[in-house]
């Protein structure tokens, strides 16, 4: 399958044998900053495969055994780099050495790196990283805060460690399936978590960050998903069960530009037209409205047209029309 249009890919596979070293050092120069590259000498092979995610970028590389390496003469010779690394070793190990640390990583570790300063990654045997390439200021640390977690395993073993891992491969495996606003913003939620993670290794409380509030949003929601079809989900027992007054839930839900009950309302008014339209023969109208939290039939009918613009008796029976016109045999002469 060819690449998506937006992603940018770099392969050895069609390149001599004799050119390979140097193709391989352009595609990671182009990449992730000028570097030099130190690989034996037996034929070499590596894939690039970088995606925009808005002003982030998502980076899958495969290879052989190497070294790279970004020196101060590198980074002087090249345009000004305000980008850092968030790179996750999916398969294989690796040492990384940057800011007078010298770490060995193992799969599944996740570290960040400057590419402003030098830097040194060996990969000893054949490896996949999964990154992300976004603009310093993004991230939102300081200077020396930087300096303080580069090349430093973050999360370890903790909750949110488990939790972002798979999230962040996830998304660098399908940036390129993405409409651009949505990409974008799957990307931002990653970029908090790592904030979060940093904040942690550098020993200091970020409840009140702007991302530990977009953070605390991300937990909040997903509590909603879960308890949709509780009829006593409420702003007071989402707080109660976050730990948090009814106020800051409130302030929280600002950010979404909408209130927590409309914000309810809405996933339950999907969850609702999903299941008229994949279960329409099942379940009656008023059983979907009670499976997804609402009290009453009527108001359920009312918000459901005031949202779709139609009935939810007429949004199930165009569900049945359509699916009944799909499963007609190609030729037919029924018409429609």
């Amino acid at each position: 399958m060819s690449p998506e249009p937006s992603t940018t890919l770099h392969t050895t596979d069609s390149v001599p044998a004799h050119r390979r070293r140097a193709y391989w050092r352009e595609a990671l120069s182009r990449t992730f900053g000028a570097v030099d590259i130190s690989v034996p000498e037996e034929v070499y092979s590596g894939t690039v495969r970088a995606s925009p995610l808005g002003r982030i970028r998502g980076v899958t590389v495969e290879g052989d055994p190497m070294q790279t390496l970004r020196t101060r003469r590198l980074i002087a010779g090249s345009a000004e780099d305000n980008h850092v690394v968030v790179m996750l070793l999916s398969r294989g190990d690796a040492r990384v050495e940057q800011d007078e640390r010298d770490v060995h990583v193992g799969a599944g570790a996740l570290f960040v790196y400057d590419r402003a300063r030098p830097l040194r990654l060996t990969f000893p045997r054949p490896f996949q990283t999964k990154s992300l390439v976004l603009p310093r200021h993004v991230l939102e640390l300081g200077e020396s805060d930087l300096q303080r977690i580069t090349a430093a395993p973050l999360g370890g073993e903790s909750a949110l460690g488990a939790l972002l891992t798979p999230l962040l491969s996830r998304l660098v495996e399908t940036a390129a399936t993405y409409p651009q606003r949505t990409g974008e913003s799957i990307a931002r939620n990653v970029v908090d978590m790592v904030q979060t993670l940093a904040e942690d290794r550098l020993g200091r409380s970020s409840a009140d960050t702007p991302a530990a509030a977009r953070m605390s949003l991300l937990r909040i929601r997903a509590y909603i998903e879960q308890h949709l079809s509780d009829r006593e989900l409420t702003p007071d027992a989402i707080a109660r069960a976050h730990h948090i007054s009814v106020r800051y839930l409130h302030k929280l839900f600002e950010l979404e530009n909408v209130t927590v009950s409309r914000w309810i309302q809405k996933r339950r008014l999907e969850r609702c037209r999903s299941d008229l339209a994949r279960r329409s023969a099942e379940l009656t109208i008023a059983a979907v409205a009670h499976r997804w939290g609402f009290t009453s039939a009527s108001h359920f009918s009312r918000v459901f047209r005031a949202a779709y613009g139609v009935s939810p008796v007429e949004w199930r029976n165009s569900a049945v029309l359509t699916a009944t016109a799909s499963a007609v045999p190609r030729g037919s002469d029924a018409r429609w």
